[in-house]
């Protein structure tokens, strides 16, 4: 009954209609891929199909989808650096066996730069009493320092490209060590300001040349922050040999014995340790269009000179702002050191040989916050550091100037180091962030000697009107000194993280 309930739908034709059937058009089908084809897909690379033919017509679509890497289904970048671009290779503590004793040799010199800095605060009342002269007079040493200062700033590149950084380093202590073999003597005080300028001749190479090395670390903050947390231990131990030699009777030029034995054994350890620097030193690795273009260039271009980089720096914005910056900072940092001693004598009535010990706390809270505080400015952001540690610095100066109490002020003088010191190594973090890699060490150099000339400007200013009205002029000048800072962070470009 079913069979022919179903039947009557269906017609059935004589098998030979069957044999005539049209042609069905059938889908194309895929061609597979060739044993090598397979081997590009399996190790991760594009299949793009046959190649084009060289007389210029186009292969045909073998109907083969062409797959997409990883890579492209989750960036929406790629994955290699621009083409523009050079990746830096930026060196660690640990990358060369020989770093570690560059570090520690470096951190040795800044030492040393501690103990020279420090002393004269302790040693003024001592010298002038020597040669019989006032306020005014012997502020001439601190000028002829940072002349020394400002002269390294035009020889320490072509130096250091002549010799290389190990032997340009050892005679940059030579010269140092030089000056004080000359004021051990004792000799007149004219003779005494010329050593001076010899010593920041050399103290302003070896200085430019040790941030530039440290800076260009791998967390270049904490080893800048060790660096000068160094020399703020030789900025506390300077003031307390000093005035304990002096306070026995020994004569003032004596403790410059100290200095010499220091600077022998930097002489020796800096020229070991960064001998063979250039053969170590990171290169930067350039993609393939680079290397072709620098290739097809390297006929027709010439390195560029001396002058040429020096120029090239002076035109970029953070080289004027740094140096107007070092230029405020140090200022601040030698006026306090060598000047509220006599603050402190005139105003306080402290006695010279227990006050001479509060400039060791102060290069004391200096230390603490370079090996302490510095730890924080990569955590909250150098910028933002460094308004918070120089707002306090205000403050504090405020607090000394105006609270009549001598021991209140020796303390607050110390919080004031505190604060202050950690201040420089942010900032040298900055302006290694900031400045192109073939003008820092010009740059960084003339930003250390031409703002160090704000170590002699500011002492010899306020020597000139403590002469005239007063040490207390001290304060009104270090908190503008402290303001204008402020305003050089604040103009200061953004630092870009640089790709390493």
């Amino acid at each position: 009954m079913t069979s022919h309930t179903i039947g009557a739908f269906i017609e059935v034709q004589p098998s030979e209609s069957i044999q005539n059937l049209p042609p069905v058009l059938q889908k194309p089908t895929k061609q597979s891929p060739t044993p090598i084809e397979l081997d590009e897909l399996q190790f991760g690379h594009e299949y793009h199909g046959p190649s084009p033919a060289h007389d210029g017509s186009h292969s045909t679509d073998t109907g083969i989808q062409t797959p997409k890497t990883p890579g492209k289904l989750e960036m929406s970048r790629p994955a290699t650096p621009d083409q523009d671009d050079g990746v830096a290779v930026v060196q660690s503590w640990s990358s060369s066996p020989m770093n570690k004793w560059r570090i520690l040799s470096t951190c040795w010199s800044f030492l040393g730069g501690g103990l020279n800095d420090s002393a004269p605060g302790a040693l003024i009342p001592y010298i002038e009493t020597y040669y019989g002269i006032g306020y005014a007079v012997v502020s001439i040493i601190f000028v002829t320092l940072a002349i020394g200062f400002i002269t390294s700033a035009f020889f320490t590149d072509a130096i250091l490209a002549k010799l290389g950084r190990g032997k340009s380093m050892m005679v940059a202590e030579a010269l140092m060590l030089a000056s004080y073999v000359v004021i051990v003597f004792t000799p007149p005080f004219p003779v005494v300001c010329a050593a001076f300028f010899l010593c920041g001749l050399g103290y302003g190479s070896v200085l430019a040349m040790s941030n530039v090395f440290m800076a260009n670390l791998a967390n270049s903050t904490l080893f800048l922050g060790f660096g000068h947390g160094t020399y703020g231990i030789g900025g506390v131990i300077g003031p307390i040999i000093a005035t304990t030699m002096v306070s026995r009777g020994f004569l003032w030029s004596r403790y410059y014995f100290i200095t010499i034995g220091v600077k022998a054994f930097a002489i020796a350890s800096e020229g070991w340790a960064f001998w063979n620097y250039e053969k170590e030193e990171p290169t930067r690795l350039l993609n393939s269009r680079q290397q072709d273009t620098e290739q097809r260039n390297s006929s027709d271009l010439s390195e560029p000179s001396k002058i040429q980089l020096l120029r090239k720096a002076l035109k970029n914005r953070m080289t004027l702002i740094g140096a107007l910056l070092i230029f405020a900072y140090q200022g601040a940092e030698v006026s306090i050191s060598g000047w509220v001693i006599s603050f402190l004598i005139t105003y306080r009535n402290g006695d010279p040989s227990r006050v001479g010990y509060v400039t060791a706390g102060f290069w004391g809270g200096i230390t603490v916050g370079r090996f302490v505080l510095t730890h924080f400015a990569s955590r909250i952001g150098e910028r933002r550091f460094t308004y918070i540690m120089t707002l306090g610095t205000i403050a504090l100066q405020i607090f000394v100037w105006f609270v009549p109490n001598v021991i209140g002020d020796a303390v607050a003088v110390s919080i004031l180091g505190l604060f202050l010191g950690p201040v420089y190594p942010a900032a040298q973090t900055i302006f290694a962030r900031v400045l192109p890699r073939d003008i820092q060490t010009t740059a960084i150099g003339f930003i250390g000697s031409a703002g160090s000339s704000g170590g002699a400007v500011a002492p010899f200013l306020t020597g000139l009107l403590a002469q005239a009205i007063g040490t207390y002029v001290l304060h009104p000048i270090c908190i503008a000194l402290f303001l204008v800072m402020l305003g050089c962070f604040y103009m200061a470009p953004r630092p870009v993280k640089r790709r390493e």
